[in-house]
């Protein structure tokens, strides 16, 4: 693990800012990782299974309420972290303090620092762009996965025009409100008291240093400093025969279409339930979070017992 950088500026979101949140009770638990408090929600039996949530851009743990309480009752312990820079996680005040690379140390520390086996990984936006590079890198934590309306880009794929469009906003557009942006990435719609749990952690514009860089972080040219580090990481995917599972929406204009190099390039999605999550937009765990949870659950229950003989099992049959 590569030293992880100092920060000079650390803001922290007021924790008033969080009161009221609908249908998300849940206390948040916070470790301290090269001097950032990174907070995550930590619900279910302890000697569950462990599933792993992870966030994408601009959305915080607050976007797993729906899916919570199913994983939780279907005797799961449930683990959702905020990325740095989102939701109760502290945020680093410069832009510069952002990168691809920093993102994936701080969570590959948190990981370590939670001491946990056997995962379960579900990952969705920049959820996948971190959190399949940290599975990629620390391959003996994880049992599965599960991708959802994400990727692992290494800026020699098509870029589809609705993430221009998204990109140029991110950098030029003098109004930028995170609420709103989920919104719009939501086809079912979302109600006012949603729309202000996402303003949560973003009480001001400095707060929102995160949220305006990620999109310029994607790797979108060969030339792109993150593009060795995927592609080691997809080297890894290609060999990975655990079970490997896509949830992808039929609704997203970014991701649409991405489930397929899954599919065909890791042994282990092979024979799998791939499922096409239909009448949900970019925030599948908005749209259709209890049918997401409930396919998490079948995939975990199905694939618990027989680990590695999964593969082998269903390619017998």
């Amino acid at each position: 693990m590569h030293d992880l950088p100092v920060i000079r500026k650390i803001l922290r979101t007021p924790e008033h800012c969080f009161d009221n949140l609908p249908d998300f009770p849940y206390t948040p638990h916070y470790t301290e990782v090269g001097g950032l408090r990174i907070a995550h929600i930590d619900e279910g039996p302890k000697e569950g299974p462990v599933v792993l949530l992870m966030h994408g851009e601009p959305a915080w743990s607050f976007l797993y309420r729906k899916m919570i309480p199913v994983l939780v009752n279907a005797g799961m312990r449930v683990m959702a972290p905020d990325l740095v820079g989102f939701g109760r996680s502290d945020k680093p005040a410069a832009r510069s303090d952002y990168s691809y690379e920093r993102h994936v140390q701080w969570m590959s520390a948190w990981l370590q620092a939670q001491d946990l086996q056997n995962i379960t990984l579900f990952c969705q936006d920049w959820g996948s762009l971190v959190g399949l590079r940290v599975a990629a890198e620390m391959p003996s934590h994880f049992a599965r996965i599960a991708v959802g309306n994400g990727g692992l880009p290494t800026g020699t794929g098509f870029i589809p025009k609705a993430f221009h469009i998204w990109r140029a906003f991110s950098r030029y557009s003098p109004w930028f409100p995170i609420g709103r942006i989920v919104k719009t990435g939501c086809a079912q719609g979302l109600n006012d008291a949603a729309v202000a749990a996402y303003n949560a952690p973003f009480p001001a514009r400095r707060y929102k240093v995160a949220a305006r860089a990620f999109p310029s972080l994607v790797p979108i040219t060969p030339n792109d400093p993150a593009r060795e580090a995927n592609e080691r990481a997809w080297a890894v995917f290609k060999a990975w025969d655990k079970p490997f599972l896509t949830l992808f929406s039929t609704r997203d204009p970014i991701t649409k279409g991405g489930e397929k190099a899954w599919q065909k390039n890791v042994p282990g999605a092979q024979g799998q339930p791939h499922t096409q999550i239909r009448g949900a937009g970019h925030f599948l765990q908005e749209d259709k979070g209890s049918e997401v949870a409930l396919a998490l659950v079948q995939f975990v229950q199905s694939t618990l017992n027989d680990g590695h003989n999964t593969l082998a099992a269903r390619s017998a049959n």
